[in-house]
């Protein structure tokens, strides 16, 4: 358990926004406290992953990659391969799909949380991500688009809903824009 008290630590400080955040959180720390192997893609209920609600240097645009296996536009973020420093494993993430070298997290607690399902693909069951999210800012806001993404786009956070009426990603606009994490 020594490697996941960290990830546990972060977790007993996140205070969730509503009832629906609130669940997220206990199923998320559920998972951990009872799966040693949770940040392992090998885990076949699900694992860990880490992501970046990356903010561009004005504070009021986020960077978005449209994902290529998911055909949705999504935070940028991926797994955790084995890493339980999630907050890492979120800038990786962001520097990998975007090409932004310059990130800073907003804040060193967890921004969001959320789990949600994976389909089956090829070589692959259906399974969950346990998804651990950050709050980071660019230093700039030029960006390269990876193989991982369709596309790559910088949307003003106020107006989201345009591009996706995703629930957690509404979450995360409206926890940024409440001045939680101010810009």
């Amino acid at each position: 358990m020594p490697h996941r008290q960290p990830l546990l630590a972060l977790l007993s400080r996140y205070r969730p926004i509503d009832a629906g955040d609130a669940d997220q959180a206990r199923r998320l720390t559920g998972f951990v406290e009872r799966e040693p192997a949770c940040f392992e893609r090998g885990c076949l209920e699900g694992h860990i992953t880490g992501s970046a609600w990356l903010v561009a240097p004005d504070g009021h645009r986020v960077l978005l990659t449209h994902h290529r296996k998911l055909e949705r536009w999504f935070q940028l973020g991926g797994h955790a391969d084995g890493n339980a420093d999630v907050l890492a494993v979120a800038m990786r993430e962001a520097r990998e799909e975007s090409g932004i070298d310059d990130l800073t997290p907003a804040s060193l607690d967890i921004f969001d949380l959320d789990v949600h399902p994976i389909p089956a693909r090829e070589n692959e069951p259906e399974h969950l991500h346990y998804d651990v999210r950050f709050a980071l800012r660019a230093g700039h806001d030029r960006f390269r688009v990876s193989g991982e993404s369709h596309a790559l786009a910088w949307i003003p956070i106020d107006r989201l809903a345009d591009r996706t009426s995703e629930p957690s990603m509404l979450r995360m606009a409206a926890k940024w824009l409440s001045a939680r994490f101010p810009s």
